[in-house]
């Protein structure tokens, strides 16, 4: 199924080529400009804020909550009649110390909140709560994509896993641009996402 877009592509393949390019520039532009300190950190505001700025020049519903039910295989993301009670109440949850945030990020994930784009968006909203509150963020280099699927398959059962997965990946960079470019490449390689390099466009 092709995704209502802006750009008037019926291609899938053409649409995934456009939507890496343009969000992947929007993402270096986030850093650049210094407009991700603008970022509601910890907040579904700020999610939203990072998800409307990636891909709102190629999706409509950039930023916004989805209308529809989705699912990534067997798994089945929280369904649009609770998400707004869903998101409140992850805009509550703690996020002092490593283990309270990792929490927050898993049960951010399992609400899914928009039709596309959530992990690459939540990704940066993870390591901006882990930025301000451990002076610390996830170099991604460091995370295997394999492992780290099967960890968030995993999570909203057991967390264990993905906490271990990127308690081990933490550094003190957190104001590295070039961690954060390489980064945004490999969140964007964890979606199967890798024609272009961020640093390069």
């Amino acid at each position: 199924m092709i995704l209502e877009n802006k750009l008037g592509i019926t291609h899938q393949i053409e649409l995934a080529k456009a939507e890496e390019k343009i969000s992947k520039q929007k993402a270096k532009q986030l850093f650049d400009s210094g407009d991700i300190e603008k970022v509601a950190v910890g907040k579904f505001a700020g999610l939203a804020f990072i998800h409307a700025y990636l891909f709102a020049d190629i999706y409509p519903f950039a930023g916004k909550i989805r209308e529809v039910n989705i699912a990534k295989g067997n798994f089945g993301f929280a369904r649009v009649m609770y998400l707004p009670s869903s998101l409140e109440h992850i805009d509550t949850m703690p996020q002092s110390n490593f283990v309270q945030i990792i929490e927050k990020y898993v049960e951010m994930n399992v609400a899914h909140p928009f039709r596309e784009g959530n992990g690459r968006a939540t990704r940066i909203w993870l390591d901006l709560m882990l930025k301000k509150e451990t002076r610390q963020v996830v170099d991604w280099n460091r995370v295997d994509k394999e492992d780290y699927l099967s960890a968030m398959q995993r999570s909203p059962v057991k967390d264990l896993e993905i906490k271990a997965l990127l308690q081990q990946a933490l550094t003190d960079q957190i104001d590295d641009r070039a961690l954060f470019m390489k980064g945004i490449d490999v969140s964007y390689y964890y979606e199967g996402y890798s024609e272009f390099k961020t640093e390069e466009l």
